[in-house]
């Protein structure tokens, strides 16, 4: 469920405002947009996901809110964590291109042919 919208880190470009399929944010004019109907949030991440700078957490916890302080979160590196965790970089895909985890595939590949 989303919990921070992040003041420091916010541009207020509203990309999270746009992506949401609940409606969940409004947009507040020349500030970061606020957090209107948290209960409605599906928890799909899309607004972190495409945050150009890593302002939004979203708890893995869909039950319902979880408490936890914007300090807390910047403590921990939580901020684009899950967007991080896909391969998404700025808000956009290509992050990919650091993930080695092709490297441990094609050596499981090439053992696989062989018949190690």
């Amino acid at each position: 469920m989303i919990e921070i919208v992040s003041p420091s880190r916010c541009t207020a470009c509203n990309i999270c405002v746009r992506v949401c399929p609940s409606n969940v944010f409004d947009i507040a004019p020349g500030a970061p947009p606020r957090i209107a109907r948290q209960d409605d949030c599906q928890t799909c991440f899309m607004c972190e996901i495409y945050c150009p700078h890593d302002a939004l957490y979203v708890a893995p916890n869909a039950e319902g809110p979880v408490a936890i302080a914007e300090e807390e979160v910047e403590r921990r590196g939580l901020f684009g964590s899950y967007a991080r965790a896909l391969g998404w970089k700025d808000g956009r895909m290509g992050g990919t291109r650091e993930d080695t985890t092709w490297e441990l595939r094609a050596t499981l590949d090439n053992r696989k042919k062989s018949g190690s």
